[in-house]
């Protein structure tokens, strides 16, 4: 009793080192309602998702997505490969069917439901979820590519695995693919897999130089540095494009020499870039990528489908390149084919009724997925019954019909022949006939590089297909804007008295001087409606661009070696123009547009001849005057690939 009056105090020190203890055995946090692996329940799904790590002969695995349908038995695979993220192309808004799930190829997905198909989606190496090291358009194995392996080896790879480890398959195979992912398409025909039964390259980039995305005949198309940026910083595609200016006209002027804008956003760090910059010319980096020439050196053996947009603001040469280096291969008719319609890239497997201001009266990329895809592959992944399809699939613009041809060009590319030169005249006349002594020699204007002409009306929105950018259809827009301006020259005819038709690549015969040492010179071939059309008022006085590019004048003695211009000589030009299936309708005109600018899609020339362009100073920009010559013995001209209206087909 002698300490009890401590008792209560030692009381509350227990209690108080049991309530300290009982907060040190408490949890640090609440446990997480998340499971360590979420099982997604997919009974009631219509197909099984498999997501695949599939190796390669070198050790690097690609990551590949296979969407299966529910019971599917002796099914055929439908392959694509890219570089534009395989989960994201299928992983489209949340439902328990197939066809929704699929994006990027969305309204091909009809077609892959209602055929059955195994739907497999791939990374390339290097992108996204894929092992490996990422290169632009990887070239063959060969001088541009020592190691083992290429994109024609994983395609061989890949389909050896699919068709080992689905037993769903029916072994039999197809790669279909737009743009990037055709030349992957392409690629797969270089050295094809037994199981690969058919081709489908869209849109394919074909000839990066010539004609496709990073050059059309020299002339770089600046506005795709976003691209080069965005694809090649990061392997997930994480670094986005930035820009200061709304109107990217203000920004490409703003930023300089190409060059000097590329060092502003760090693109020297991007290998590609520094191999564009070091290839300014169409030397043997250029050739021998060229899928045409490739596939032109090899046997033919896997049917292809070849699909051209005749409105393609990227890839537009390509599709038609391959077409002509591999017909001759195609010994027996039943190879290779050809489908051409009134599309923008990729619109094929879009909606095909109108494409800007233009109406075909029926969805023209529904008519060919029904009518040409879906029998061509049906033949050769399922052994059905021959397609029936003629050599030629071609959407004719103009009269708004869809053709079978027996070949293509129905006329014979760069032949002049009567009735198809069309000659530039004094008093910027288009005509028949060749200009006469008496005529005035020459139209002339002034090129100034601090003004040049924009290719679409101000603002240029960037290249792009998010919603609301109309960069897609660019080459419908009407050309107006231009024909107006004091430094492009318009050439018209007289109404036409019956309808015209052109059936392959017109050629521009330009002869031209410069009072300076290089020069652009860009050609439009244009269909000039008439002052009123009463069925669809905004198209009265529209100029349709029907088929236009540009020349580098540096390449004209040689596309390998780029030599001076020398001032004031009248020298000839001559480059093909992109395809065309248009008829100029009675009432309408021909027009031929002349310019040396077409910015920012295409980069200033400077004017001054300086070795690489990209790495041109501000003082070797200077205005010139450029003379268009129509005289006799310089005479400017296109030739137009005109064919009797009887020979179009059905």
């Amino acid at each position: 009793m002698r300490f009890s009056f401590l008792r209560p105090i030692l009381n509350a020190i227990l209690l108080l080192a049991c309530g300290l203890g009982l907060r040190a055995q408490a949890p640090t946090a609440l446990p997480s309602e998340m499971p360590a692996e979420f099982k997604v329940a997919t009974g009631t799904w219509d197909y099984a998702r498999r997501e695949v790590m599939i190796p390669m002969r070198d050790g690097v695995k690609l990551k590949t997505i296979i969407l299966v349908p529910r019971g599917a038995q002796g099914a055929p695979i439908l392959l694509t490969r890219t570089p534009y993220n395989a989960v994201e192309l299928t992983s489209h808004a949340g439902s328990s069917h197939l066809g929704p799930v699929l994006q990027g190829y969305d309204n091909v997905s009809d077609l892959i439901v209602e055929g059955g198909y195994i739907r497999v989606v791939q990374d390339i190496r290097g992108k996204f979820g894929s092992e490996g090291d990422y290169v632009m358009t990887r070239p063959l194995r060969g001088p541009l590519n020592p190691t083992a392996v290429d994109h024609a080896t994983d395609t061989w790879d890949t389909l050896d695995w699919l068709v080992k480890n689905l037993p769903e398959s029916n072994g039999r195979a197809a790669i279909l693919g737009i743009s990037y992912d055709g030349f992957l398409a392409l690629m797969a025909l270089v050295e094809p897999h037994p199981a690969l039964k058919a081709a489908v390259p869209m849109n394919p980039m074909v000839d990066g130089w010539r004609g496709d995305d990073w050059f059309h005949n020299g002339a770089f198309r600046a506005q795709n540095l976003s691209y080069i940026y965005e694809q090649l910083a990061s392997r997930g595609n994480d670094h986005k494009w930035w820009t200061s200016h709304f109107d990217d006209y203000n920004l490409y002027l703003q930023g300089g020499a190409t060059g000097e804008m590329a060092r502003r956003y760090g693109m020297e760090q991007l290998a590609f870039w520094r191999k564009i910059v070091e290839h300014p010319t169409y030397d043997t980096f250029w050739q021998q990528q060229a899928m045409d020439r490739i596939l032109a050196a090899r046997p033919l053996v896997v049917p292809t489908l070849l699909v051209h947009s005749l409105f393609d603001a990227e890839d537009i040469y390509g599709a038609v390149a391959v077409w002509k280096a591999l017909k001759p291969k195609d010994r027996t008719g039943d190879l290779l084919f050809l489908a051409m319609g009134p599309w923008n890239h990729g619109g094929q497997i879009g909606e095909g009724s109108t494409l800007g201001p233009l109406r075909f009266s029926q969805d023209t990329a529904l008519q060919f997925r029904r009518e040409v895809l879906k029998p061509f592959l049906d033949q050769h992944l399922k052994g059905g019954s021959p397609s029936g399809l003629p050599p030629v699939s071609a959407f004719e613009t103009g009269t708004n019909t869809w053709r079978k041809l027996p070949g293509w060009p129905l006329a014979g590319e760069g032949t002049a022949r009567p009735g198809t030169v069309y000659h530039l005249g004094a008093g910027l006349t288009v005509s028949a006939e060749a200009p006469k002594a008496a005529s005035a020699p020459f139209d002339e204007y002034v090129s100034d590089p601090a003004k040049p002409i924009p290719f679409r009306a101000r603002p240029v929105q960037p290249v792009g297909y998010d919603k609301g950018l109309t960069w897609p259809q660019w080459l419908t827009d009407d050309q107006r804007e231009a024909s107006g301006r004091t430094d492009v020259l318009a050439f018209v005819s007289e109404p036409l008295k019956a309808p015209l038709r052109i059936s392959g690549e017109p050629m521009a015969n330009l002869v031209a001087s410069t009072t300076g040492t290089d020069a652009d010179w860009v050609v439009k071939v244009i269909d000039v409606h008439p002052d009123e059309v009463p069925s669809q008022p905004g198209l009265g006085g529209f100029q349709q661009m029907v088929s236009a590019d540009i020349f580098r004048g540096r390449y004209r003695e040689s596309l390998e070696k780029a030599v001076p211009i020398k001032p004031g000589d009248a020298l000839r030009y001559r480059f093909a123009l992109p395809t065309a299936n248009h008829v100029f309708l009675p009432g309408h005109r021909i027009m031929v547009q002349v310019q040396s600018s077409w910015f920012p899609l295409y980069e200033r020339n400077p004017q001054t001849f300086v070795p690489n362009i990209f790495l041109a100073q501000p003082a070797d920009y200077r205005s010139a005057t450029q003379r268009i010559w129509h005289a006799p013995g310089k005479d400017s001209f296109v030739e137009l690939p005109v064919v009797p209206l009887a020979a179009t087909g059905k």
